[in-house]
C-alpha cells in the first residue's frame, strides 16, 4: 500500500485540514493506479469519503477499512457526485438538509480550516455566478456611451 504522502490528493488535505495530524493515520487507497487518501476522523473531523466508480471496489474499500481505526461505522451509498457512482463513507453522518447542504457547516464537519472553507464558498460562488460579499461591492453599471 502506498505512503499516504504519495497519495494524488496529499496536499488537498494537507492544505485545508484542520488538524494535520490526521494525515499520519490516513490511508492511500488504490482503485484504479491513482492512490487518493482516506482521511480517519478525529478532532473536529467527524466523517469522511472515499468516491468509487464501482460498487466492486466500493466493497473493496468497506471491507479494507471496516474496524481500522478512525474509520467507524462503514457505510456504502448510491453516490450524489455525477462523477461517480458509489461512495463509502464513515463517521458520522453529513448534515445535509433536504438533499442541500450548508457549505460552512459541511466544511466544518469534514475538518477543514475557516480559510478553507471561506474560499471553497467564494469559489463556488463565483463558478455560479452568485456575487459574495467582496464581489458585490461596487457592481454599478457601466456608464452610458
Amino acid at each position: 500500500m502506498p505512503s499516504p504522502k504519495e497519495a494524488y490528493d496529499y496536499e488537498y488535505y494537507a492544505d485545508r485540514l484542520a488538524d494535520s495530524e490526521l494525515l499520519k493515520n490516513s490511508l492511500a487507497l488504490r482503485t484504479l493506479r491513482i492512490p487518493l487518501l482516506a482521511v480517519p476522523v478525529g478532532g473536529s473531523r467527524q466523517g469522511g469519503t472515499y468516491e468509487v466508480t464501482c460498487l466492486c471496489f466500493g466493497l473493496k474499500v468497506s471491507d479494507f477499512l471496516r474496524g481500522k481505526r478512525g474509520y467507524p461505522d462503514i457505510r456504502l451509498r448510491w453516490a450524489p457526485s455525477p462523477h461517480d457512482c458509489y461512495v463509502v463513507e464513515w463517521g458520522e453522518r453529513s448534515p445535509t438538509l433536504r438533499g442541500r447542504t450548508d457549505a460552512a457547516k459541511l466544511g466544518k464537519f469534514y475538518g477543514y480550516t475557516d480559510l478553507a472553507i471561506a474560499e471553497a464558498i467564494t469559489k463556488s460562488a463565483a463558478q455560479s455566478g452568485l456575487q459574495t460579499p467582496s464581489t458585490a461591492t461596487d457592481q454599478r453599471p457601466p456608464a452610458a456611451p
